[in-house]
């Protein structure tokens, strides 16, 4: 009886012993977190998806889910429908989605630069902005119109000089004479025009970063209520450490982030080549890769963002400065933890 007694006692420690271990793994289970890209998996987002693939979150105590973007997704209905918990979006759609009643608020600016710019072809008459005049001009709209309509306002064109045409996510426009400049993005459809068969020699491109009507693009945008909770801010702010990995690898090794990129492209239609030269033209747009000031929003570039935005003659994108308010550095500040 004592020798049964003891073994009761010895399974009765064991079982304890495993429902303590279970009770520990159940409480330290990976923290969920859901973000939403602007766009479908390509090198404009390379950092997220080699995080991932690196173990970077995971290592946080992380289990992100990664969701694409496209030409019918909208982040800030997503993230306002509690679809993700963190958005990927450019600042004017953010600010103008923040004035219109959803409180987006940012809490990192990847892209410290604009990769934005109106591609015109030579023989359309087009050598310089003077020459918009009476053309027809390609424009993304979904939120990407904002930097145009300050920039067409700066310049002093009316909506009767100008013909805005609302381009589709593809370069068909310019290819088939449409247009004689259509929106395109240094590390995507410009290049994608030039593989059509035009030459860089016949193309005529006018950067907004140059222009001085950029405003800032690829930030992250979480709902101004959420920040108000410690956890929350504590676990983003891991996401946002193991992001910051992710894309200083990714602007390091841009072949090894394309093949990522690539191997996350479930349509198939992604090709190592194409993505290793987009990621290459990315990393000219983080200009803080690679030191202890990545993702951090500089208030200067903010303001500059907003003054931009301001200032878009008869129709700005926004109608008043949302200050402060609109922005936060308590996350990033959590990531340096």
């Amino acid at each position: 009886m004592i020798r049964s007694s003891k073994i009761s006692n010895s399974l009765l420690a064991a079982v304890l012993a495993v429902c303590g271990v279970t009770a520990g793994v159940n409480a330290n289970a990976a923290d969920k977190v859901t973000v939403q890209l602007k766009w479908l998996p390509q090198a404009q987002f390379a950092g997220y998806y080699v995080a991932q693939s690196k173990g970077y979150y995971k290592a946080e105590g992380l289990d992100v889910t990664i969701k694409p973007g496209g030409p019918d997704i909208s982040p800030v209905q997503v993230i306002a429908g509690n679809g993700a918990d963190v958005v990927v979006n450019w600042m004017p759609d953010a600010l103008a989605a923040r004035e219109a009643g959803v409180p987006l608020v940012n809490i990192a600016q990847v892209f410290n630069q604009s990769g934005l710019m109106l591609t015109c072809k030579k023989a359309s008459g087009v050598n310089s902005p003077k020459d918009f005049k009476g053309k027809t001009l390609g424009v993304w709209y979904g939120g990407n119109e904002y930097p145009f309509l300050n920039w067409m306002a700066k310049l002093g064109y009316k909506d009767t000089d100008i013909k805005i045409l609302k381009q589709g996510f593809n370069v068909d426009p310019l290819l088939q004479n449409q247009a004689a400049c259509i929106s395109t993005m240094i590390y995507n459809e410009y290049w994608q025009v030039v593989d059509a068969g035009i030459k860089e020699s016949d193309l005529v491109t006018f950067f907004y970063e140059k222009e001085g009507v950029a405003s800032l693009e690829d930030g992250l945008y979480v709902l101004e209520s959420k920040l108000k909770d410690p956890a929350f801010v504590a676990r983003m702010g891991k996401f946002l450490k193991a992001t910051f990995k992710g894309w200083n690898d990714a602007v390091k090794d841009p072949a090894g982030a394309a093949k990522i990129v690539v191997a996350a492209d479930m349509s198939g239609s992604a090709t190592e080549k194409v993505q290793k030269r987009q990621m290459e033209n990315v990393a000219k747009l983080i200009t803080t890769a690679g030191t202890a000031k990545i993702g951090y929003l500089e208030p200067t570039a903010y303001e500059r963002t907003v003054k931009v935005l301001l200032a878009a003659g008869s129709s700005p994108v926004i109608k008043k400065d949302p200050g402060k308010a609109a922005y936060s550095h308590a996350v990033w500040n959590a990531a340096q933890k």
